[in-house]
């Protein structure tokens, strides 16, 4: 892996900073948007180092076969078996209660692709987990990570994501309603 170090060297070099502070808590949803670039894992995997935490993602059971899924595991990868019989977000909450210490990074549109709203997962596994959700803002335009404070959901989705959309609003090129 890559050192703390390096990684800090590593974005004074392409002159990147993080903006705000991630939580203590042991286990959240980091919201990260928007996602717009392939570059957004690798300044994801950065930031994670610099700051010396510990932050999974999730991705289908195929990407972790015999040849790919140690891989995937070193850099934080967890499994999840979408043609289970429990939903994923049901799956992700298991996950969340069976460990002590669980922090997991979610992209809200669910592509890089343009999106007119976000999908809905990351908050119900909040919800259901009862756990907080981080939003952090990749900034390309002003090469910032925008880390803001732990959001409790609070069961109304419709308002929560109206407070949460806001602290993405000054982000570039994004284009949500945020009314």
């Amino acid at each position: 892996m890559i050192t703390t170090e390096i990684c800090k060297i590593i974005f004074k070099i392409f002159k990147w900073k993080i903006l705000g502070e991630f939580s203590k808590v042991p286990k959240y949803i980091i919201a990260v948007a928007p996602h717009t670039s392939f570059y957004d894992f690798f300044i994801g995997i950065l930031v994670r180092n610099i700051i010396n935490e510990k932050i999974n993602f999730i991705g289908k059971k195929e990407l972790f076969g015999p040849l790919t899924g140690w891989f995937f595991k070193i850099l934080g990868g967890v499994p999840v078996d979408r043609n289970s019989k429990k939903n994923t977000v049901d799956s992700i909450v298991e996950i969340f209660n069976k460990r002590k210490k669980f922090k997991l990074a979610i992209a809200p549109e669910g592509t890089r692709k343009e999106v007119e709203k976000w999908k809905t997962g990351f908050y119900y596994i909040a919800l259901k987990a009862k756990i907080p959700i981080m939003p952090v803002a990749f900034d390309y335009n002003n090469k910032s990570v925008v880390v803001h404070s732990l959001f409790y959901p609070s069961g109304n989705k419709e308002e929560d994501f109206k407070k949460l959309y806001k602290k993405y609003k000054n982000v570039l090129n994004y284009k949500f309603d945020f009314n």
